[in-house]
């Protein structure tokens, strides 16, 4: 079955608070530090799209070659485009990646290769999954991500969780559980009951279960 969401697809848009929203109807993430990127796999049509709906292809054949390699002929994923650098990411060295000479690309793509931090499942092989409720496309995002990404792949899953602990430092993203994608996209920007919200307090999200996991650059870099 053909995916129904093609590119240029308007993503879910952030929108910075001061302070993190708490309650059980809120999902935590970290904040990367990268592009947004949609990708979009329909056969052996691959496409990456920016958050502003310009197309990413071209500049990271390294995410295309690992997207055409899953299994899964049909998917359209929601993330983050991040370059490792140690143990932490480089913005600098991800805004280099973007060049219009085709053999610098290919250079920049085996020197800084680029990872996929991926938060949602936006479509599979049954088509638009955006009107499902956000718990149980983070429950298909994560049998999707186990069943088929590398453990030192270019796509990896971004951490989540119910539970937050604050410590200062960085940035944590919030999304609220019960509507939908769909909603999202379609609420005008002044509604934030269902928007991903990103913090502009100094704080850093410690996340996990009682064993209290620090989300950080290694919970996802080259290892």
């Amino acid at each position: 079955m053909m995916n129904s969401l093609k590119p240029p697809l308007p993503p879910m848009e952030a929108m910075s608070v001061d302070d993190v929203p708490v309650g059980k109807e809120w999902q935590y993430e970290p904040k990367w530090d990268g592009f947004r990127c949609l990708l979009f796999r329909d056969g052996e049509a691959i496409a990456l799209q920016s958050k502003a709906g310009k197309p990413l292809t071209r500049y990271f054949p390294e995410v295309v070659e690992a997207a055409r390699a899953l299994r899964p002929k049909r998917f359209v994923l929601d993330g983050e485009l991040v370059v490792p650098e140690g143990r932490t990411f480089s913005f600098d060295a991800l805004l280099q990646r973007i060049h219009p000479a085709a053999t610098r690309v290919r250079k920049l793509a085996e020197e800084t290769p680029a990872l996929l931090i991926v938060f949602d499942l936006l479509a599979d092989a049954g088509g638009s999954l955006v009107e499902e409720v956000l718990p149980a496309r983070r429950e298909w995002l994560e049998a999707f991500a186990k069943n088929n990404f590398l453990k030192s792949g270019r796509l990896r899953l971004s951490p989540s969780t119910t539970k937050l602990r604050l410590r200062n430092g960085s940035r944590v993203s919030a999304r609220q559980s019960s509507p939908s994608a769909a909603t999202c996209r379609t609420r005008p920007a002044t509604a934030t009951a269902c928007r991903r919200l990103r913090t502009t307090a100094a704080q850093t999200a410690w996340l996990g279960d009682s064993a209290t996991t620090r989300v950080s650059a290694s919970s996802v870099r080259c290892s």
